[in-house]
């Protein structure tokens, strides 16, 4: 049997005394490429950041890599995209070094060697190699969004979680984006994806889950799933502050929404 590189277990979700997320089983066996549809405040972020221990269970079990959430998952190995680079301070990032953070994790304080070199190809996979020394603050937002594509790649995951990781960039970078994702999948890579409609990701899509009111409501055939998704809108951020990221826990300050 193949192991799973995910495995959630009745997740309950509530945020600001509202129950976001509702009894979610999920498993997601290692290599599979899975997508995660639903309509606006379905509960599809609040999902995916309370699997990464970002938001706090309610009620529920969550395994990544074969390790419980908390400190004994290998956080160096799960990269994540979320939907938008958060506001920073004021305090000037380069492209590059926010892909180098990419590197660090609750146990790493210090980034490996050769982190500037797997930086630069991160930046350059991803078309925006041109943009390493400029300040984030200055990109347009669909550089933004490359950046933070480029920072969870560095990590070489074998799990990567992605937050409508298309939106705001034209077609050609989501076409060279997809066969970047194509290639991790071909290598391994488990794929966990939210998105508004499923769109250049189609060929690698292997099953489905539509979320409804947070509740599963379609998990299999993506064909099956369109019936559900019903060409749902965007599923914006919930308007509710995320606690600190978990002190062993995945580095996803840099880029979570506030």
């Amino acid at each position: 049997m193949t192991e799973a590189a995910l495995e959630a277990t009745g997740v309950h979700v509530t945020l600001g005394g509202q129950q976001i997320v509702r009894g979610v089983d999920l498993l997601v066996p290692s290599g599979q490429v899975l997508a995660l549809l639903g309509a606006n405040g379905s509960g599809k972020s609040t999902l995916v950041r309370s699997l990464l221990g970002v938001v706090p269970l309610a009620a529920g079990q969550v395994r990544l890599l074969g390790a419980p959430l908390g400190p004994r998952v290998p956080w160096d190995r799960v990269g994540y995209v979320p939907q938008r680079m958060a506001a920073g301070g004021g305090v000037p990032t380069t492209a590059l070094e926010v892909v180098v953070s990419g590197t660090l994790h609750g146990r790493r304080l210090v980034p490996p060697r050769d982190r500037r070199a797997r930086a630069r190809a991160a930046l350059e996979e991803l078309g925006v190699g041109d943009l390493q020394d400029r300040r984030v603050q200055e990109l347009s937002g669909g550089q933004q969004q490359r950046v933070l594509i480029a920072r969870a790649l560095v990590r070489r995951p074998r799990l990567l979680v992605l937050d409508e990781p298309t939106s705001g960039i034209d077609l050609p970078t989501q076409e060279a984006f997809v066969s970047t994702v194509a290639r991790l999948r071909d290598e391994g890579t488990t794929v966990v994806v939210i998105l508004h409609e499923i769109g250049p990701f189609a060929p690698l899509i292997d099953r489905t889950v539509v979320l409804r009111h947070g509740r599963v409501v379609h998990d299999g055939d993506p064909v099956h799933a369109r019936a559900e998704h019903g060409g749902a809108g965007h599923d914006h951020t919930h308007p509710h502050a995320d606690p600190a990221t978990p002190q062993d826990g995945p580095d996803l300050t840099l880029g979570v929404a506030p």
